[in-house]
């Protein structure tokens, strides 16, 4: 799929921190199976993101990005420094894998989770999923376009 919606904790990091790299940055620290695989076999470099700020005041879609890198180990994951640390990652580093992002564009306004859930067409959007936790998931085309319709 060529679209993706990506979430990040705005106290953690930010579209905005993301912007600052003026370049490709990291998107790390994803321990999900399931998120590890799309990473490793259905992202591709070019594919479009979402970048959703979630466990907020007002969560929803704030801006997009671009995926810039295949997918590779993540170094966090070897780090016991880190928050993303997992002392039982093998050492070929292929338990937990990344991608590299860049930043495209920072929306005026936030579309906001409620907004989403009012919006006709997105009823099956994965974010709008009851207990869907996933940090990164495929957006459809329609769905990017119908989202894209409201910035």
């Amino acid at each position: 799929m060529p679209h993706w919606l990506m979430k990040s904790e705005p106290d953690c990091y930010s579209i905005d921190d993301l912007a600052a790299k003026n370049g490709p940055d990291i998107w790390e620290g994803c321990r999900n199976y399931t998120v590890r695989n799309f990473f490793r076999d259905s992202m591709a470099v070019g594919d479009e993101a979402f970048f959703y700020h979630s466990s907020c005041k007002v969560p929803g879609i704030v801006g997009t990005m671009r995926i810039v890198s295949e997918a590779y180990p993540d170094p966090t994951q070897f780090d016991p420094a880190s928050d993303y640390y997992d002392a039982k990652s093998p050492q070929d580093g292929l338990r937990w894998v990344t991608r590299d992002v860049q930043f495209v564009k920072k929306f005026d306004k936030i579309v906001s989770l409620e907004n989403l859930r009012k919006t006709p067409g997105l009823e099956d959007m994965m974010v709008l999923r009851r207990g869907m936790r996933f940090s990164v998931m495929p957006v459809t085309h329609d769905e990017w376009r119908i989202v894209m319709g409201l910035v």
